[in-house]
């Protein structure tokens, strides 16, 4: 089968798309990927195409580079957008070019169009490498995928089975020319110390080490759908109820987690809280197992790189973004009914009273309320008969008449009848 073929089958799914955009760099890869595109197109009726080029500003020629990629394009008759970023130096500048690389794509693709990159099959092996060397388990082991969810749109490399041996091969049959980033040669970065030493030294003893590996990274690939799957079955089990039903946190039932083996918490908890949070290391578990040991009556955390993890009323709860953002228990805000945007906290109505004394406030403690037939009663004692989570208590809204505390938001029978005060606290934020 012809690289074309071979290709033209791997985008059959995607021919529905309002776009399909290509990643160019101007090197070698990316540039047999838009050379079989603009072919392909000659063939048969495929979406609109169009190159993005994304200048990272890291080499003196790269504008250069831009350029090139203007030239191919235009020869193509392919519309070229070029972006341009800042990459933050940090400790991996080759991770934080990728992330700014990526940030820009996401912004660049409209709902429904699909990315195409140009990763190959020699890639795959050196990615499975990478991690493995850095501990990865199956998640990380199964290397790149051949597709995925990039913003509104999809990510897709259609040439992961595909070696760099057959793209310089057409390259070269066809006359195309393409840019050499010199940054590849250099060693210190652990890709390329991979791909000029290590590879090229195995290849001497297993001369089809680069497919083996790559066929060793779809296997795993395929191991992580099946774990996928266990994790969501186990995860059903173990949604519930959350109580307050009105509030907008992921939680799960601690008593239903703890059923589980460990090695199916750990797994289960990684299928959640990736759509939350950049999955902890190996090391970094061990939070995991001492909040879920703690003690009855302890409040323990567990912080990790996008939020955190707290236990209450036999759940454990995600928390992340403004919920972890003290707010100004001080201040008191003026409230006459309506509705009324609470800053860093949500939204609050009022129905069935207006006063213009009224205020809204949160709590400092000692607060009391006077309850129908049960005279003043302390709020403290109030909210653990409601068995309200210790993390909201501080964000529950508090209505005022001038000292006097009326009511309290989301509770009913914590306010004179007739007054609703409806609280929509803030919904926690997502990677």
């Amino acid at each position: 089968m012809s690289l074309e073929s071979e290709l033209m089958t791997t985008l059959a799914p995607w021919r529905d798309a309002p776009r399909w955009c290509v990643a160019l760099s101007g090197g070698l890869d990316s540039t047999v990927l838009l050379d079989l595109l603009a072919r392909l197109r000659q063939l048969y009726e495929l979406p609109p195409l169009v190159a993005i080029h994304v200048d990272h500003g890291l080499q003196a020629v790269s504008s250069d580079w831009a350029e090139h990629c203007r030239g191919l394009c235009e020869a193509l008759s392919i519309p070229l957008q070029v972006r341009r970023v800042e990459v933050t130096r940090q400790a991996s500048l080759e991770q934080a070019a990728r992330q700014a690389r990526y940030a820009a794509f996401e912004a660049a693709i409209d709902a429904g169009d699909v990315l195409f990159t140009a990763q190959h099959r020699d890639d795959q092996a050196e990615t499975l490498l990478f991690r493995l060397f850095r501990g990865a388990g199956v998640r990380g082991l199964a290397a790149m995928p051949a597709q995925r969810r990039l913003g509104a749109g999809w990510l897709v490399r259609p040439l992961l089975n595909v070696s760099r041996q057959a793209l310089e091969q057409h390259a070269r049959r066809h006359g195309l020319s393409w840019v050499d980033d010199p940054s590849n040669q250099q060693l210190q970065f652990a890709r390329n110390h991979l791909r000029h030493r290590v590879l090229p030294a195995v290849e001497d003893h297993w001369s089809q080490a680069r497919g083996n590996i790559a066929r060793a990274a779809a296997h795993l690939a395929e191991a992580r759908v099946l774990l996928d799957e266990l994790a969501d079955a186990d995860l059903q089990r173990v949604a519930g109820l959350a109580a307050p039903a009105w509030l907008p946190l992921p939680s799960l039932d601690l008593l239903a987690l703890r059923a589980l083996t460990a090695a199916r918490q750990r797994n289960a908890l990684r299928r959640w809280l990736e759509a939350w949070t950049p999955l902890p290391d190996s090391d970094h578990w061990a939070g995991w197992a001492a909040l879920r040991d703690a003690a009855v009556d302890a409040q323990p955390v567990w912080r990790l790189a996008g939020g955190e993890l707290q236990r209450a009323n036999d759940r454990v709860w995600w928390l992340s973004g403004p919920w972890l953002v003290p707010l100004d228990s001080a201040a008191a805000l003026p409230f006459s009914g309506g509705s009324l945007q609470l800053p860093g906290n949500g939204t609050l109505s009022l129905e069935g009273a207006a006063d213009a004394g009224f205020s809204i406030r949160y709590r400092q403690g000692g607060e009391a309320l006077r309850l129908p037939g049960r005279g003043r009663r302390d709020l403290k004692r109030l909210l653990n008969e409601a068995k309200l989570p210790g993390f909201v208590r501080a964000r529950l809204p508090l209505l005022y008449r001038g000292d006097e505390l009326l009511a309290v938001a989301n509770l009913p029978h914590l306010a004179p009848p007739g007054l609703v005060l409806r609280w929509l606290p803030l919904a926690p934020t997502s990677v």
